[in-house]
């Protein structure tokens, strides 16, 4: 039975998948498909890595697909589903969005992966001490991966009108995705050699920083829903009081310092969105005075 920890992740990633799905019953057929065929992506695409690199497993979970946790799948398909929600509200080239997308993938990534391994949901089995506190630097190389290929089969037809563009898009983000993360796992981790990873992941990151930031994207050019703040909020607030509650958080401090400029580059990002949160609570509040 998995212990609290856990049951209390589960619970944050299936609360994060109801705010995306009720955005997408508002929004039609074609979001309804990207937000579920994003948990079919994100279910095969450990399922695949697992077998492929044969690096890290998963603890138990309430509901497991083999040796995959369906919140794990789920959780692929929100964050997918929300960096894209941002992306799309941005003055970025319509091209130049996936690659935003999987930048901001990292602002997740840099926080949990961390506290995660400390509380047992997966274990890399390389200790706690391993490159950036137990997580390899890999690991942050397959999440830009993960999110900007699906991001991109997506967008290559989803500006369509028809019913190719409705129905075909989401599959073809889901064979892009699985085969682009095929691949990059594989340069990554049987041509590079480990000697090279940061040699080769530090570029390709930056670059990537540099083409978005040359850009000089403006966001919430275009109404944005607050799910985009939500889900990445919910999993930061998750993390730091889960890991202020064990204490791992702690062990070494700078993991809390990290977490919290993580939490701060979320709020400076969706800031329109939060004062937008913040004017529909007051309102009440004000009609009653």
């Amino acid at each position: 039975m998995p212990n609290t920890y856990f049951i209390l992740f589960e619970l944050t990633i299936y609360i994060q998948f109801a705010i995306c799905l009720r955005h997408a019953l508002k929004h039609g057929t074609a979001n309804l498909l990207k937000l579920f065929t994003g948990i079919l992506f994100g279910v095969l695409l450990e399922l695949a890595t697992i077998r492929q690199l044969n690096a890290y497993e998963y603890g138990r979970f309430l509901i497991m697909i083999l040796d995959v946790p369906l919140c794990i799948g789920v959780a692929w398909s929100c964050i997918i589903y929300a960096l894209m929600e941002f992306s799309d509200g941005s003055s970025l080239p319509y091209w130049t969005r996936p690659i935003l997308d999987g930048l901001l993938a990292l602002n997740i990534d840099l926080a949990l992966d961390t506290v995660a391994i400390r509380l047992g949901f997966w274990d890399w089995g390389q200790g706690l001490n391993f490159q950036y506190f137990g997580v390899p630097y890999a690991n942050f190389w397959a999440w830009f991966w993960v999110v900007s290929s699906f991001s991109f089969g997506y967008r290559l037809l989803s500006q369509r009108t028809d019913w190719i563009g409705k129905w075909f898009s989401p599959f073809l983000g889901i064979l892009i995705g699985l085969v682009c993360v095929m691949f990059t796992n594989a340069f990554i981790t049987f041509i590079i050699p480990f000697d090279y990873h940061t040699l080769t992941i530090a570029p390709v990151l930056i670059s990537a920083l540099f083409i978005v930031v040359v850009s000089r994207p403006r966001f919430y050019q275009t109404p944005v829903d607050p799910l985009a703040f939500w889900v990445p909020f919910l999993t930061h607030f998750y993390l730091l009081v889960a890991g202020l509650v064990s204490g791992v958080i702690l062990d070494p401090p700078a993991l809390l310092w990290i977490a919290l400029s993580m939490l701060i580059l979320a709020f400076i990002l969706h800031k329109p969105s939060i004062q937008h949160i913040f004017v529909k609570v007051s309102k009440p509040i004000y009609k009653n005075q």
